[in-house]
């Protein structure tokens, strides 16, 4: 078994010998164990707690010299470190690392080869992934309707119902509360922003999605918003005691309502920690995107949704400093709604409207509820 201290995990003896016996497919006896850099005499102990290696160091090499039957062999193993950025934050990060050396090393002439992939595990000690090719997540199955289902409806029928205004209050208040949780660990939310702008799924991901012969957006002016979108990742980085909570895809498509106002999130993103203006953007962009396709500017049902939204939001968190920080979140997710890989059929001029909404956001230091239809203007 394995057991997980701060920074390290302990292993028994007798897990890693399992383990290493199944990699190389014969019984193994561990003869010596340490830091790769030592060279110390087995540091297995031999007295009360025979069982207990060492702690494994995260990010820290170890030299294990094996006994298969009667033969000698050195091998090193590794973790990464779980603190210092460099986008090795989550668990995830580093899983996706190792995974591609494993796939890698062995590829290129004179390389050190690698013998192995594999992780501590919760009840078994270490188990080898060396043959998995791809990985999945299972999940249990909610039922519901997704809340795009609803703005499908407003936008046909212009029918606000009462059940419409307590879902909008109840996904504002959702954000609120998962908002409260805060993080001192400002490394995570310059990441984010990072990520905001150079993540293939964020700002420049999506650019490189657009085709090149598209007619209501020219490359020069693409490029100028990348330009500015990496101005704003510089200006962000002094809100860092912003990092709170965040779900990281907070839109219509990932909220499955139950009966009446309870509802299930899906697929959170990118992440545990960020900036909450991510969330917020992520679904008052629909009010306007839905808008602007039904009436070409923020109003009617649309309006009274993004303005009760907001409200709510601000009214139960006091956090108007989210207008100053929201601009290049809102135009990563206008490029979203904008892109023709994603909305093929969007007519043209809802597309214009949308880059139009882009540039002028960006070009505010502090956003204006309140003319968010002037933002729509060349």
């Amino acid at each position: 078994m394995s057991r997980v201290e701060k920074d390290r995990v302990v292993v028994l003896r007798q897990s890693l010998e399992a383990y290493l016996s199944s990699v190389f497919g014969e019984d193994v006896d561990i003869v010596y164990v340490d830091e790769l850099e030592k060279e110390k005499k087995w540091k297995y102990l031999e007295e009360d707690g025979a069982n207990d290696l060492k702690g494994f160091g995260y990010g820290t090499p170890y030299l294990i010299v094996l006994n298969i039957r009667g033969r000698m062999r050195k091998i090193v193993l590794e973790t990464m470190r779980t603190t210092g950025g460099f986008g090795h934050d989550y668990p995830s990060d580093r899983a996706g690392i190792l995974l591609w050396q494993h796939s890698a090393f062995n590829k290129l002439p004179k390389h050190v080869h690698s013998v192995d992939v594999g992780a501590f595990t919760k009840r078994q000690g270490l188990k080898s992934v060396n043959d998995c090719e791809e990985f999945f997540i299972v999940t249990e199955f909610v039922e519901g309707k997704l809340y795009h289902e609803d703005l499908d409806r407003l936008k046909m029928f212009n029918q606000l119902e009462p059940m419409d205004l307590e879902r909008c209050r109840t996904l504002s208040d959702y954000l609120v509360e998962i908002h409260k949780l805060k993080s001192k660990r400002t490394g995570l939310y310059i990441r984010r922003v990072r990520d905001l702008v150079g993540h293939g799924e964020c700002i420049m991901g999506l650019m490189d999605s657009y085709p090149a012969d598209v007619d209501f957006i020219s490359e020069k002016e693409l490029v100028n918003i990348e330009k500015h979108c990496v101005e704003w990742r510089w200006n962000l980085k002094q809100f860092a005691h912003r990092l709170a909570q965040v779900h990281g895809d907070y839109h219509p498509w990932n909220i499955l309502f139950h009966e009446d106002a309870d509802f299930t999130v899906l697929d959170r993103s990118r992440g545990e920690w960020g900036e909450p203006a991510d969330d917020v953007s992520a679904m008052t962009i629909n009010y306007l995107f839905y808008s602007l396709q039904t009436y070409g500017r923020l109003a009617k049902s649309f309006e009274m949704l993004f303005n009760l939204f907001w409200k709510n939001y601000l009214d139960k968190t006091g956090d108007e400093e989210i207008l100053s920080v929201i601009q290049p979140f809102f135009a990563w997710r206008a490029l979203v709604v904008a892109s023709p890989v994603w909305y093929p059929n969007l007519p043209e001029h809802v597309r214009i409207k949308l880059f139009n909404f882009i540039r002028n956001v960006l070009e505010t230091e502090e956003l204006d509820l309140k003319s968010v239809n002037s933002y729509f203007k060349p």
